[in-house]
């Protein structure tokens, strides 16, 4: 139905607040690839700016941050929770374009968020030593020293992972250079308890860092448990020695598995979080369901949000 709003006369216009979205987020081919609402979330961010300067909100090092729950977008932006959250996540500093960051300050307290300057990118820093302390712990656990050459070579893009991957692979060289195809079961089932610990550790942190763990908590704090069980079904995926698993109903090999299951990042674990809890129907074996979700992730992804934006555009056609 179409609604009948008054005209604006003389400096009427002027009395109202309004939003304003850097023009460079549509021109600049840097943030070609952010979504509209994204760029229009950024506009409410930075207008959020005006209030932590009166509020004198700044850290230790002279820097201005904002205070903006999640919530308070929800309910200003009219979305629900897995959007609002996928609008930050192609704003932040971790996969998206990084014009915020966001910080956890803990006890109780609401995360704080830097808006940076959309006129100036500073240059990539360099891994910071946790980063490659964690790197190196990984490494040692899996017990191989990488060739350089050899970096360069995996299908995965993280560099934890890359390590892990690889290292099973030539692994699985050497067991097949030693002998027969029994030595090579003989030797995976005497490795002892804690080899094993260290190896379920290893995956754990790596698909912690690919879903960008502790930014999901975040954002949804209520689904804890649901993440925490996507991370160890996975990691219990990748250090099984089985050479096929059954997924679809379908016997897969184990390696395609795991390579696709590495690949995950947060995007696809908040769409088959979206895709659990829009199921209505009973599920018999809610793990072998999970670990199908999980495995077509990347696949069906992009398809699903496409047929909501049809069906969203479709439905406004009608509605209007």
């Amino acid at each position: 139905m179409l609604l009948s709003f008054e005209y604006y006369y003389g400096k009427e216009a002027e009395q109202y607040s309004f939003y304003r979205i850097p023009k460079a987020l549509f021109t600049d081919t840097r943030f070609a690839r952010l979504s509209v609402e994204a760029k229009v979330l950024y506009g409410l961010l930075l207008d959020r700016m005006s209030l932590s300067v009166r509020n004198n909100w700044l850290d230790k090092d002279g820097r201005v941050y904002i205070v903006f729950t999640v919530a308070d977008m929800m309910a200003t932006l009219g979305c629900a929770e897995q959007k609002t959250s996928r609008l930050l996540s192609e704003l932040d500093n971790v996969k998206g374009v990084g014009l915020i960051e966001r910080k956890r300050r803990g006890l109780g307290k609401p995360n704080i968020i830097y808006v940076k300057k959309f006129t100036h990118a500073e240059h990539p820093k360099p891994q910071d030593r946790e980063v490659e302390s964690q790197d190196s712990e990984i490494a040692k656990t899996t017990n191989q020293e990488l060739p350089e050459s050899q970096t360069n070579n995996t299908e995965i893009n993280n560099t934890d992972s890359n390590k892990i991957n690889l290292s099973i692979h030539q692994e699985k060289d050497k067991e097949r250079k030693s002998g027969t195809a029994d030595a090579v079961s003989d030797k995976k089932q005497t490795v002892d308890k804690s080899d094993g610990m260290d190896k379920m550790d290893a995956y754990r942190r790596v698909i912690r860092k690919n879903i960008s763990y502790d930014t999901l908590i975040l954002n949804h704090p209520h689904q804890r448990e649901s993440i925490d069980g996507f991370v160890e079904l996975m990691t219990e995926v990748c250090c099984s020695t089985r050479e096929t698993i059954r997924i679809n109903q379908e016997e897969m090999d184990m390696e395609v598995v795991k390579s696709r299951l590495l690949k995950l990042d947060d995007g696809h674990i908040e769409y088959v979080m979206e895709c659990l809890e829009q199921n209505t129907s009973l599920v018999g074996n809610i793990r072998a369901y999970t670990l199908s979700a999980l495995y077509n992730a990347p696949v069906t992804i992009r398809q699903y949000y496409t047929n909501r934006v049809h069906h969203d555009i479709v439905k406004g056609m009608y509605d209007g």
